[in-house]
Formats: structure tokens, C-alpha cells, sequence
């Protein structure tokens, strides 16, 4: 198909690399030759604005035009052959084309970007409902541009209409509100942060603005993220003072532009602490109306504000508990003081309390009862998971259970089970598992995506969160393949549709370049990452055997006087000399597989049934367990440790081979990183099959990698908390 599209997109090899810092994340917009900038002028010569002069699609555009060709795209008098007619529902040629109805189906962020006719002549519409929805159009345009490979025969997300020479893309984003969360403290901290200080500057606001604060906009709004949380949900109450109000609003403002809206994290003892009142209780008079004016200042301050993040009666912070209330008390006490607003509370299922039952049922059994219960402006804020971020669970049972309440995921970008800004772990795989995981709440299909993005349970909110790993050093995120997590979570969050293979290739090419000795081989990395982390950190089911404090390293061993039990590994693996695992079993368990719905109930409760890669998180399984290998579960942990460990170390050969694709600066960084994972994949094979061997009691097969260390000195590894600022 010799068409527009081969003149259109195709590429030059750059023959000369140059030093990069990062900085730019995947909005470089490397130049064209001469050859391509001809081409792509024959289908888009000129630009018809139909929107005031200062909206940002049309200031992006222009930026990257005269990035990618070296001179500004022309503004047209007329139209013109192949000409780019941008304008929303309200522009006069939007309507004589007939595309007011289709846009009004759209939604806000929804847009269209479709090849026409109009007097005879033929243009390249972009358009949308609204100014929103025209950002994230050009944003589409200038990726495609950027993306389209000649060799492949994926056209992605461009379709051709019957013609050559035309556009027909039509994108809704799978969820309204695509919200970052910054677990940024007030003082430049992060919690779990491993790229430097926080972004935000708060000693310096609102009378200085750091050019940053733009591009954070930008990149995000690249992705189609419209909403940030910037402060940590363990919050100060201070955040709601004035003076801090009126630093939020300077953010507010340079974000406004890029259609992100600017949520904060409260702390519900909030009236009292900070308002002086004697209670902080949900029903009492005082204590609702000091929410209202609290919302209404907030509101006089920034009028586009989105709402609350409440992380309560979770980990000592205070809540509706602490005077008898329930969730749902307190989440629609503060839901009616935002209503008037069109604001919304966005409410953690994060919660357990110190006991003996498992953790991992414990928000399932005191969020279901109060199902129905919540106002319609309010939506639970559940982790992918039912125990903590970490590198794998099942999915939370809490999805497809509370049918009546509208529920959000919550993924962790930041990498704090992970191995922090040291590791190259790929999250789009992750993130996909949950969403593809099959809940049954409905029968067959039920997907967590399907439960969440309205197409199963029609609520009028629908969100998804993710624990940015944002900060302060020049690559954003520590690790410049980090940068693929925050991409991917936006991407996913616009279309849950995507797969990680589409998403890696469109980061790789944006990021680094579009050579195929360069670009596949990296993807294969990429996508093996995750299972990689997984199998040299806790494979089988295996989960929480992290070191006190920092969660960086392994610590199975781990033993704290005083401290809940479960906050310690042995809670989670209580490995013995019969066997290992939590036994979450209706018979014998801890009954938490009764949780989820038929088939996955029974498939998990029976230890035949049961898919291996969650072995050891339903089941209690002796250590000469016959695995689907043929390999005893001793052994198959000892391959599945050496295996992560030569994963690693096939990544560091990869990346050596790709030298002379990357510019000096990033390679080395990579290559320094990859050096260090490699070191942690070996001490988190050895420091765990030792200490479990004191159990098993059985050797360590031959025919692997023998261990470099030894249990007693592992065991005296006492680290600093690692990049956690």
C-alpha cells in the first residue's frame, strides 16, 4: 500500500547521537529530513484555527511543527488541499461538516480526527466537544506521526478510511478521571520517592514557579492524564490552611491550560487539628460545617478544583472510626460539602487493623457491608491487589463485589516493592494482569477493567489512580526506563485496551529511536522484566518477604520486638519444616478464597486447581510437593530463584549490545543500574533459598548457580532507607 503513509512517516536513521539527560521524557520530536517534511507538507500544508489564539492544542503543535520540520505550520486564510481544520462543537465549519451530534457523544475529552470533504476540497479535521479533547487529539497526531514504522504492518492506532490519503480516528477515554497521585510531603519529601525531592516547592509558592511545573502538565496531559493528587494521603492538615491554599492555586494555574485538574490529599482530623473545634466526628453540626466553608474557600480560591483523597482509620491516621462512624459516614460527610461544587472524595479501601485475621480480607469484609451506602460522588480508591503493591497478588476480591458502589484501581508507578530506581522493571505487564483478571461478578467477562470503567455497573464517576514516581532529578523518575511506568499507567488509563507489547514500542521509539536492531530487542527486555523481578524476588505465590523499613532488599528472616505481625515476612510465608505459604483455604484457612466468586473460589482452593503463579498465596504446600514440572516445590523455587538471576544478566547483555544506539549518558546510566539489579538479584536468591533451606531441609539442585554468600552474614545487612527521601 504505496500511500501517504510510507511518504508521510518514514523515518531517517539519525546517523549522529546526541547526549541526553532525559529530561525530555518521550516528547523529543526529533527532527525530519528534508525528504519527510516535503512529504508531510503534501498532506498537511496549512492549519484553519477555529479556536481562540492562545488554546493549547494549537500552541503544541506549532512547538512540535517546528521541531519535527524546522519552521511553524502555516495558519490558512482558506482551506486549502490537504489543509488541518482544528475547532470543537462551537466552530461554525465543525457544524456545516455535520460532527456536532458525534462530538456531543464524545464526552469532554473524546475527539475525532478524520479526513473529509468540504467545498470540494479535502482536509484533516481535528475536533472535539471541547478544548480538552483537541490537546489530547494533537497529542494523538503528533504520535502517530512520530510512530509509524514503514516496515510494519500494524498501522496502530491510525485507520485508513477507503481511500489513501485519510484519517478516521475516533478515542474515548476508558475512564473520566486519570489521576496521578504524589505521595509528596510538605517539607520536599517523598514517601517511597527514589528520584530526589519532591516537584513541588512549596517554600518558593506561589510568588516563584518553577518551569517544570509546565512540563509536568505537559507530559502528563501527552498521555491523557487530567488530574494530580499532591499531596501524600498520610496528609498534614496544614495543607488546607490558607497559605498553603493559595500555593495550591498557583499550580492549579499553570496546570488549568493542560486540562488537569489539581486534587489534595486531607487529613480527617483536619477540623480539629487545624480548626480548633473538640471533635473531628462526621455527624456533628460543627464538624460539617467546617468542611463547607472549608470547600467553599477552596472553591473562591480554584474553581476547577477536583476534591479529596482520604486515606483513613488506616495505619494510625485518623477516621470516621475513631468516633463510632462508618467509612460511608465519613466519605459523604465530605461528599456534601463538595456537591455544591461538582467536587468528589475519593475514599481508600486501604485499611486493616491490627488482629489476627488475614490482612488480605480484611477490606473486602468491612467495605462490602456498606455497599450502596456511599453518595454518588464518591468512589473507593482499591489497590490492585488485596495485601500491598506488591511485585505480584491476585487481584483484589473487592472488584466485582460492591456493585452499587462505584470502585477505582490504584496502581503503584513508584517503585517501592520493586527495587526502587535501581531496578528495570517494566509495570505495563502488571497493570494489564489486573485489569485482564476475570472477577465472574457477572459471569465470564467480567474483567477488573470492565467493573471499574462503567461498561458492567453504569455509575457516574469512573477513575483510575497511580502512586507517581516523580521527583526533582533531571530523568523525573531515577531510572530513565522508569519513565516507561508513568507513560504506560497514562496510556492504559486512556485505553485499557492496550497491550504492553504496543505501549513498550511506543515509549522505546518516542524515547530512544526507531532502529530495529535497537527497538526489539529492548521491547523483549521490557516485557520480560516483570516476570523477572518476580521470580529472583518471590515467585509462586510468595509476597511481603521485604526487609524492614525500606522494602529494598530481602528479609525473610526479619524479626522486630513489638512490632504487628503483620508488618513482618514470617506472617506471609510462615515457611516450617512441613511446607510454605499462607493457607487462605475455606477448609483449613484463613477463608479468604471464599471471597471471590465461582470458578476462581474453587480453582483457588484446591491446591491441584490452583494456577501455580499464586501457589503459595492460597495454599500452605509441603516442601516434596509434585509441581506441573515434575520438580519437587523445593526445587522449583531454586530453578524459579536462578532463573530471575539469569534473566537479569541476560538484560545487562542486551542493553552492552545496544551501545552504539544510545547516547553516552543514558547508555551508562542503564548499564550502571543493571549492574546493581544483577547484584540484588543474587542476594535475594541467596538470602531467601538459605533461610528457607533451614526449613526444607533439602539441597539446593546442582546444577545451578551455587550461593555466593552466606545466611550468617546476609543476615547483618542493615541498609539506610535507599532513596527514600
Amino acid at each position: 500500500m504505496k500511500n501517504f503513509l510510507y511518504s508521510l512517516f518514514l523515518f531517517l536513521i539519525p546517523t549522529l547521537i546526541y547526549a541526553e539527560d532525559g529530561s525530555k521524557l518521550w516528547l523529543r520530536y526529533q527532527p525530519l529530513s528534508a525528504k519527510q517534511v516535503k512529504s508531510l507538507s503534501m498532506v498537511i500544508s496549512s492549519v484553519l484555527i477555529e479556536e481562540p489564539g492562545d488554546c493549547t492544542a494549537i500552541t503544541e503543535l506549532q512547538y512540535a511543527w517546528k521541531q519535527l520540520t524546522g519552521k511553524e505550520l502555516p495558519v490558512a486564510a482558506s482551506l486549502k488541499d490537504y489543509s488541518l481544520v482544528i475547532g470543537t462543537e462551537k466552530s461554525k465549519l465543525i457544524q456545516s461538516l455535520g460532527l456536532q451530534k458525534e462530538l456531543q457523544t464524545l464526552g469532554s475529552d473524546g475527539f475525532i480526527i478524520r479526513t473529509m470533504k468540504s467545498k470540494g476540497n479535502r482536509i484533516t479535521v481535528i475536533a472535539s466537544k471541547g478544548e480538552n479533547g483537541l490537546l489530547y487529539a494533537v497529542f494523538n497526531l503528533l504520535r502517530n506521526i512520530q510512530l509509524y514504522v514503514p516496515s510494519s504492518n500494524i498501522l496502530r492506532t491510525i485507520q485508513l478510511g477507503s481511500s489513501p490519503f485519510t484519517f478516521d480516528i475516533k478515542e474515548v477515554p476508558s475512564y473520566k478521571i486519570r489521576i496521578l497521585n504524589h505521595w509528596d510531603n510538605l517539607d520536599g519529601t517523598i514517601e517511597r520517592g527514589y528520584a530526589g525531592h519532591s516537584l513541588w516547592k512549596w517554600d518558593e509558592l506561589p510568588g516563584k514557579l518553577s518551569p517544570r511545573y509546565k512540563e509536568y502538565a505537559r507530559a502528563n496531559a501527552s498521555i491523557g492524564i487530567n488530574g494530580t493528587v499532591l499531596n501524600n494521603v498520610n496528609a498534614s492538615p496544614e495543607i488546607l490552611s490558607n497559605a498553603y491554599l493559595q500555593k495550591v492555586k498557583a499550580l492549579a494555574e499553570v496546570f488549568r491550560p493542560y486540562g488537569i485538574h489539581v486534587y489534595l490529599s486531607v487529613n480527617f482530623s483536619s477540623p480539629a487539628a487545624l480548626g480548633g473545634l473538640s471533635t473531628s466526628d462526621p455527624l456533628n453540626e460543627g464538624v460539617q460545617q467546617w468542611w463547607k466553608d472549608k470547600a467553599k474557600e477552596i472553591y473562591g480560591l480554584i474553581p476547577d478544583f477536583g476534591g479529596f483523597l482520604v486515606k483513613a482509620n488506616s495505619e494510625g491516621l485518623p477516621g470516621p472510626q475513631d468516633f463510632g462512624r462508618t467509612h460511608a459516614d465519613g466519605a459523604n460527610m465530605l461528599a456534601d460539602a463538595l456537591k455544591p461544587y461538582n467536587g468528589i472524595v475519593m475514599w481508600r479501601a486501604f485499611v486493616y487493623k491490627s488482629s489476627m485475621e488475614d490482612r488480605a480480607g480484611q477490606a473486602y469484609n468491612e467495605f462490602t457491608p456498606l455497599d450502596g451506602k456511599f453518595r454518588s460522588n464518591v468512589i473507593l480508591q482499591v489497590k490492585n491487589g488485596p495485601i500491598d503493591f506488591q511485585p505480584r497478588e491476585p487481584f483484589s476480591p473487592l472488584f466485582g463485589a460492591m456493585t452499587r458502589t462505584a470502585l477505582m484501581p490504584e496502581f503503584q508507578i513508584t517503585q517501592e516493592y520493586l527495587g526502587a530506581s535501581n531496578h528495570l522493571v517494566y509495570l505495563a505487564p502488571l497493570y494489564k494482569e489486573c485489569l485482564e483478571s476475570d472477577t465472574y461478578c457477572s459471569g465470564e467477562g467480567s474483567t477488573v477493567a470492565w467493573v471499574t470503567d462503567g461498561k458492567l455497573f453504569p455509575h457516574p464517576l469512573t477513575a483510575i489512580a497511580g502512586v507517581a514516581n516523580i521527583g526533582e532529578d533531571a530523568n523525573w523518575c531515577g531510572h530513565q526506563f522508569a519513565q516507561a511506568n508513568w507513560y504506560a499507567f497514562g496510556r492504559l488509563a486512556w485505553n485499557n485496551e492496550l497491550t504492553p507489547e504496543v505501549i513498550a514500542d511506543e515509549w522505546i521509539k518516542q524515547t530512544f529511536n526507531q532502529q530495529k536492531e535497537f527497538v526489539e530487542p529492548v521491547k523483549e527486555m521490557m516485557l520480560a522484566s516483570r516476570e523477572a523481578a518476580v521470580n529472583y524476588m518471590m515467585p509462586l505465590g510468595l509476597h511481603h518477604l521485604f526487609a524492614w523499613g525500606h522494602h529494598y532488599g530481602p528479609e525473610p528472616w526479619c524479626t522486630v520486638p513489638g512490632a504487628r505481625a503483620d508488618w513482618l515476612p514470617s506472617y506471609y510465608h510462615k515457611a516450617d519444616t512441613l511446607g510454605i505459604g499462607f493457607d487462605r483455604t475455606l477448609d483449613t484457612g484463613s477463608k479468604a478464597v471464599g471471597q471471590y466468586f465461582v470458578p476462581l473460589r474453587n480453582d483457588y482452593n484446591k491446591l491441584k486447581t490452583c494456577p501455580e503463579q499464586y501457589l503459595l498465596w492460597f495454599h500452605h504446600v509441603p516442601w516434596k510437593y509434585k509441581m506441573k514440572s515434575g520438580q519437587t516445590l523445593w526445587n522449583e523455587l531454586c530453578y524459579t530463584y536462578d532463573k530471575g538471576v539469569q534473566q537479569v544478566r541476560g538484560f545487562q547483555k542486551t542493553w552492552d549490545k545496544m551501545e552504539s544506539f544510545v547516547d553516552a549518558q543514558r547508555f551508562h546510566e542503564v548499564q550502571s543500574r543493571l549492574k546493581i539489579q544483577s547484584k540484588d538479584a543474587v542476594w535475594w536468591k541467596d538470602a531467601c533459598l538459605l533461610y528457607f533451606q533451614t526449613f526444607s531441609r533439602q539441597p539446593i539442585p546442582y546444577d545451578i548457580e551455587r550461593p555466593v554468600n552466606e545466611l550468617d552474614s546476609l543476615k547483618k545487612i542493615k541498609l539506610n532507607l535507599l532513596h527514600h527521601n
